[in-house]
């Protein structure tokens, strides 16, 4: 059977593809072999949330199972180095992003993406309800993370004029926002939106990715060693995903059961809420044109332009070295 680990990771730690014609059910087409399950551990990028949902599901639901897959989810966090215990072989696969794993490999580290669980990294800004678009922080007080400051700030910073002199750091404490309406500050949409709806406070949250910034988001990240020596394990692991995440979405019940037996902290409503902005914002694509888990050269490469001229990656490194298309499912039923 699947299990699911309750506690989290023990340490701290090019091909263009052809798309097919539409696969009903592709978890079931690629049947269960006649040995032994494959074991499969995967390690998230934080602690389970609903944007860990369609692995859950997966989970939930026997998907995994009936592709002859036995996976293991175990929970990220804070202290969580995912790259470092991937590259450890303490887990098969992590939950990443496209900036980690370009900088990886400009370091000469095996790390591949495979599959894009959203056609966009969800990192946003929250505002007070007077500011009507990204554009409009120009003048405002904005709370940076540390990591922030070195993936997509200088992004921001650069598209609309904004200076280094209007950050101050963000400590994941919200008061600072609340308490001056002058202040806007880094967010996820299922997050910090929550707490403020929480509070009676209106706001709003502006994607990034909607004004431009390039990246993916949650990404199935393995080794190379893993796609060249399992590539079969691999590509079933990553059509029975997208299949828990179209299921995740019509019906997560299963799925959240799971999320709060890992995560009791994570209430019911923070749940929905998260569902709610993420069927809103429709970062899982889905439709005939952006089958789920899709991704492209195009957009790889313009990651790889935008860490070069913010210098945050030397020019040069083989991009091509940090994805392969050669894993993503053939689907095109919509995800709701």
């Amino acid at each position: 059977m699947p299990t699911i680990s309750i506690a989290p990771a023990r340490r701290r730690p090019h091909r263009r593809y052809l798309l097919a014609a539409a696969v009903s059910g592709a978890a079931l087409a690629l049947a269960a072999p006649a040995s032994a399950a494959e074991k499969v551990v995967l390690l998230t990028n934080w602690y389970a949330q609903a944007e860990h949902g369609g692995f859950y599901q997966a989970v939930a639901t026997g998907l995994y199972e009936k592709a002859g897959l036995d996976v293991e989810v175990r929970m990220g966090g804070p202290q969580v180095n995912g790259m470092q215990l991937l590259l450890a072989g303490e887990a098969d696969a992590i939950l990443g992003y496209d900036i980690q794993v370009l900088q990886a490999v400009e370091k000469g580290l095996p790390a591949v993406t495979v599959a894009a669980s959203f056609q966009y990294d969800l990192q946003g800004m929250m505002t007070h309800a007077d500011v009507k678009s990204l554009a409009g922080v120009k003048d405002k007080t904005i709370l940076v993370s540390a990591s922030g400051m070195t993936t997509w700030w200088p992004w921001l910073k650069k598209k609309y004029a904004l200076t280094d002199s209007q950050v101050r750091a963000y400590t994941f404490n919200l008061q600072p926002f609340f308490a001056d309406q002058a202040t806007v500050q880094q967010a996820y949409p299922s997050s910090e939106p929550y707490q403020a709806q929480e509070k009676g406070t209106p706001v709003n949250f502006y994607l990034f990715a909607k004004d431009g910034y390039p990246p993916y988001g949650t990404t199935i990240v393995t080794t190379r060693k893993m796609v060249e020596s399992r590539p079969d394990v691999m590509r079933r692991f990553v059509a029975v995903s997208m299949e828990g995440w179209k299921g995740y979405m019509s019906d997560p019940g299963p799925a959240n059961a799971l999320i709060k037996a890992q995560n009791p902290k994570m209430s019911d409503g923070q749940i929905a809420f998260g569902i709610e902005k993420m069927r809103a914002l429709k970062v899982l694509g889905g439709d005939e044109n952006v089958p789920i888990g899709t991704m492209t050269e195009a957009r790889w490469k313009a990651s790889y332009d935008y860490l070069v001229e913010a210098g945050l990656l030397k020019a040069g490194t083989d991009w091509h070295k940090a994805y392969s298309l050669d894993f993503m499912p053939v689907l095109t039923a919509k995800a709701e």
